[in-house]
């Protein structure tokens, strides 16, 4: 019955709208600290960018946006994936339906569809924010995001939002919900540029950079909050 209410259209728009109130109230109630503290201004020079997130810690990834910056977000099409494209299209986020994986997966949830979609926003100036770590293997990067930023030429930063006070739960992304009125942070990576002429080592080589990269941004983060990263710890595929 659960499951059947979550697919309700009625039910998705509910769902939406109290979330956005909560992660709202959320952003106004944070004090958040800066690192370096004119990122948004530096990648406002920069524009269009490739966002890169870790899964589970992408919640409050639109606070770091700079006000009046054009941003897409990549969504699966699962059920889940359409009560997150209503909360986007309220914080002002346009979706991209889709999801990577291996070749057969990514036919069959639209990856290809999907990353034409993201190439034509990014030629036409709109950002584009999306989760580097393939569904259901936590902290490891897939290849498409790399993929997306040699066909576009586009540089990816690494981004990490973080609270001191939040709810981390025992998923498989081990994922973090912020509480209202605590301390934040946000911390943006150094840019990772692929060429594209890269052949398959190359993209291997910027595949495990924004890996790094994310890693970095994620403890510097929760250092400035005095905490840990829950997903620190997570066992990495052999």
């Amino acid at each position: 019955m659960l499951k059947q209410l979550g697919q309700n259209a009625a039910v998705q728009s509910l769902l939406g709208f109290v979330a956005v109130a909560y992660l709202r109230l959320v952003r106004a109630t944070t004090r958040f600290v800066v690192d370096p503290p004119d990122f948004r201004e530096d990648i406002g020079q920069k524009l269009p960018i490739i966002i890169a997130m870790w899964h589970g810690q992408h919640l409050m990834i639109h606070c770091a946006c700079p006000k009046g910056m054009g941003v897409s977000a990549l969504i699966s099409k699962s059920g889940d994936g359409e009560i997150n494209a209503k909360i986007l299209e309220r914080l002002g986020v346009s979706p991209i339906r889709g999801s990577g994986g291996d070749a057969a997966k990514s036919r069959k949830r639209g990856g290809a569809a999907a990353l034409r979609e993201m190439l034509r926003r990014l030629a036409q100036g709109s950002s584009i924010a999306l989760t580097a770590d393939v569904p259901k293997v936590s902290r490891v990067a897939g290849l498409g995001i790399v993929t997306l930023a040699q066909l576009s030429g586009r540089p990816i930063y690494p981004v990490a939002v973080v609270s001191a006070r939040r709810i981390d739960m025992a998923s498989w992304d081990h994922a973090s919900i912020a509480l209202p009125f605590s301390r934040g942070a946000m911390v943006l990576g150094d840019p990772i540029a692929v060429a594209r002429d890269a052949d398959a080592g190359t993209l291997e080589v910027a595949r495990l950079a924004v890996e790094a990269g994310l890693n970095e941004a994620h403890a510097r983060a929760y250092g400035l909050v005095g905490g840990r990263d829950p997903g620190a710890a997570v066992e990495r595929p052999a």
